[in-house]
């Protein structure tokens, strides 16, 4: 028994992912929609959208995680909810196969669909990075990113073996792209803060880098506006490390190489590692039979 009904017997949109498109594309959909006799389904595998902009800001304890996340039970009461992920779209025959959260997946049929599935995070294979690395996609990420930031601070605070010590206090953020130098910028400040309260550790004790493959950060903005940043970064003891790439991260042990000829760029240890080197589609979008592009 599917927890809703699949059959068609009304026409039906269905909305695959709840994030920011997704949730306005219902938001402004449902009641038009019901009002001729049809019905918006959005599947997505939170009951929330996520604002993604405002994580570094939770991460850095800046902003509480209740504020970055939209309940979609409050905004979308004339929607179908389903709470799960669509496996796959066979749109020439206007099917979906979805797997709820809870129960057995089932197939949906649907008049209209709206692809918003949104991106994943990027990874490379480096050895390593699975183990250590965290991301920032989610409000779970962040909010463990805080707490996994402050809880090193105060062990460092307790630590007597200098190397142990060294590397609960290191910092690292791959990726120099917006999410990456919010975040950076964030946890500096957010960190610096709890070591003032500290009197075990000294500030210069703390470090901070930067990893980004590119010459230069934030390719979006003018090179201007992205070499002042990186002015600025350095000015708060940030390190950043322009034409440098993570080459290995076992156990915590980060080993960079230079992007121009491939040579060692350093190596050292680091408890926190946070990966924000860009994003990609939603791989379920190959499960379709949508036209689609090598990336």
């Amino acid at each position: 028994m599917s927890i809703i009904e699949t059959s068609q017997k009304r026409p039906r949109i269905l909305i695959v992912g709840g994030g920011y498109v997704g949730l306005y594309v219902a938001m402004k959909l449902q009641k038009k929609v019901k009002a001729h006799g049809g019905i918006v389904t959005v599947v997505d595998p939170n009951p929330y959208m996520t604002y993604q902009p405002f994580l570094p800001e939770v991460a850095g304890g800046q902003i509480e995680p209740r504020h970055v996340v939209v309940s979609h039970r409050q905004h979308l009461k004339h929607s179908e909810l389903v709470n799960g992920r669509v496996l796959s779209v066979d749109h020439a025959n206007k099917k979906a196969v979805i797997a709820p959260v809870n129960g057995e997946q089932f197939e949906l049929e649907y008049t209209d669909i709206v692809m918003s599935a949104g991106a994943v995070t990027r990874t490379f294979p480096i050895s390593g990075l699975a183990e250590t690395g965290i991301g920032l996609k989610t409000i779970e990420e962040a909010v463990a990113l805080r707490n996994k930031v402050a809880e090193r601070i105060e062990s460092a605070s307790n630590m007597t073996d200098p190397v142990a010590r060294k590397r609960a206090l290191t910092f690292v953020v791959v990726g120099g792209g917006f999410a990456g130098i919010e975040t950076i910028a964030e946890l500096e400040d957010m960190a610096r803060h709890l070591i003032k309260l500290n009197d075990r550790i000294d500030e210069k004790e703390a470090r901070f880098v930067l990893v980004e493959a590119m010459g230069r950060i934030m390719p979006e903005v003018t090179a201007e506006q992205a070499e002042w940043v990186v002015e600025h970064l350095r000015s708060r003891g940030i390190e950043v490390l322009l034409n440098t790439s993570l080459n290995n991260a076992e156990e915590g042990n980060l080993e960079l190489i230079n992007m121009a000829d491939k040579s060692p760029a350093g190596e050292f240890g680091a408890d926190t590692l946070i990966w924000t080197a860009g994003v990609m589609a939603n791989p379920m979008v190959r499960s379709t039979d949508f036209p689609i592009e090598q990336r």
